[in-house]
């Protein structure tokens, strides 16, 4: 079935953790991080044509492509194609049809390999897309991006890859100088089923110093700064987006008595939205998801130590903050900051001096969390309290409403 072009989401999805458990519900106010659609494809091509040139590229060859994949990449419509039905299709075969050569001698299979480079890349944002995967051992799925230049000093980051030996969970991933190939650091979530029994969404919404990973709308994992245990932080840059099917390799085998070929990936739909820092720096309230109220500073005095506290909103200057692409949150001409360069729950929350170190590092999530990206802790009001004068500090990110934050 042909789709409109682009089907966007009426609501914002708060992730609640809860004990290890992920919870999902809905607040259609906490989308302040995310702007407008950028770039999409939603594969309404007739059946069996070609992707969007202007959108998309091949990768070729048989090389292994640094995993010891069997496969061979073609640019063929045997192997990437649009199904008429609002899908690209990309599908895996067991077959050598013009005894194409592989690192490991005559290949064995063909698959399809595409991406965005030198045509489209981003900084930031949301990036997603509607798939079904496809099954089986040494079958190896993936959605992804790269920095460009030298990998890994230009970075990658995994939004979605399966094998075919874990059906049923999804794996999250980053790599960079010091952490690349197995040491990259990453996140999983496991469901109740295979994950190719039906279309699933895979997303990550990306900021300065924070890129957190969802299935379905719910969150499973983040990563910041603080997580890569002192190694570069690379994600401050245009990454391009790819699309392929493996066939063997180091991390998911290779395909024994028990796999069936073809092997098809359907890709409903791929969207990237714009991130927003609400216009370079301009004012505006941060208003609590507890209660209405918004974050101020006390007496509208804006001296080093003032600890932040809660209060009616009123649009003075006490309450007007720019959210700012150097990740910093100013009002009054200085820094919201955490006491003491402290990274621990409990941590107070005070305004200082701008001086750009990462105590003064923050990202306002999709989902409204206000992220100090060092500690990898959120902005929380202290013990849920509702009245003017309540205190802020940094706590372990909950999902609370307590902890969820609104430009307005």
């Amino acid at each position: 079935m042909r789709k409109p072009r682009l089907l966007l989401m009426a609501a914002a999805v708060v992730v609640t953790l809860t004990s290890g458990l992920v919870s999902v519900t809905s607040n259609d106010r906490a989308e302040a991080a995310i702007g407008p659609v950028t770039w999409s494809d939603e594969f309404n091509g007739a059946a069996g044509t070609s992707i969007d040139g202007s959108k998309w590229k091949f990768d070729t060859g048989g090389s292994g492509w640094g995993n010891n994949e069997l496969q061979y990449y073609t640019n063929s419509t045997s192997n990437v194609y649009q199904d008429g039905q609002g899908h690209l299709a990309i599908t895996a075969r067991r077959e050598n049809p013009s005894n194409l050569q592989c690192h490991y001698g005559t290949c064995q299979y063909t698959s399809g390999r595409i991406l965005t480079a030198d045509k489209f890349s981003q900084a930031y944002g949301r990036f997603e897309a509607s798939i079904k995967i496809p099954k089986g051992q040494g079958i190896w799925p993936a959605f992804w991006m790269l920095g460009g230049g030298n990998w890994p000093a230009t970075g990658e980051i995994d939004i979605m890859e399966n094998v075919g030996k874990t059906p049923n969970t999804v794996y999250g991933t980053v790599h960079g100088p010091g952490y690349s190939g197995a040491g990259g650091i990453g996140g999983s979530r496991t469901i109740g089923a295979p994950l190719g029994d039906g279309f699933h969404n895979y997303r990550v919404d990306w900021s300065p110093n924070l890129i957190i990973w969802y299935l379905d709308g719910s969150e499973y994992f983040r990563v910041t700064p603080a997580n890569i245990n002192g190694n570069q932080w690379v994600y401050d840059h245009p990454f391009f987006m790819i699309l392929n099917v493996a066939v063997g390799g180091y991390w998911p085998g290779n395909p024994d008595g028990s796999t069936t070929f073809p092997q098809t990936m359907l890709v409903d739909y791929v969207r990237v939205s714009g991130w927003t820092n609400d216009g370079g720096g301009s004012g505006n309230a941060l208003k609590s998801n507890l209660n209405g109220r918004c974050v101020d500073i006390p007496a509208a005095n804006p001296v080093d130590g003032a600890r932040l506290q809660m209060y009616d909103c009123n649009g003075t200057a006490a309450q007007q903050w720019s959210i700012n692409g150097d990740g910093t949150v100013r009002a009054m001409g200085k820094c919201m900051d955490a006491a003491a360069a402290g990274t621990a729950n409990g941590t107070p929350i005070q305004l200082y001096t701008c001086n750009g170190t990462a105590a003064q590092r923050f990202t306002l999530t999709s989902a409204g969390d206000l992220v100090n990206t060092t500690a990898n802790r959120c902005v929380d009001i202290v013990d849920r309290n509702t009245a003017n004068g309540a205190k802020l500090q940094l706590w372990d990110c909950s999902g609370a409403s307590n902890q969820k934050w609104t430009r307005a």
